[in-house]
């Protein structure tokens, strides 16, 4: 089972931001978010250009049609 949950590095160890039960042994795939100033200008650049395709009017067509 694959489930996805955000953590945080004190002290050189990540901690789980909320209680989830894992039993000793588990093993883990840990994705790190690391910001740095290239990587933030490119994500606020890509919003505007994703928000055009994302949030439009002609796709509640669809949000309709799939309602129905």
């Amino acid at each position: 089972m694959l489930q996805t949950t955000w953590a945080v590095v004190k002290k050189g160890k990540i901690e789980l931001m909320e209680d989830i039960p894992l039993p000793e042994g588990t093993r883990v795939i840990v994705t790190l978010l690391v910001e740095d100033d290239e990587s933030q200008f490119w994500s606020l650049a890509s919003q505007h250009s994703l928000a055009s395709i994302w949030e439009n009017a002609e796709d509640d067509v669809y949000a309709e049609l799939l309602q129905k």
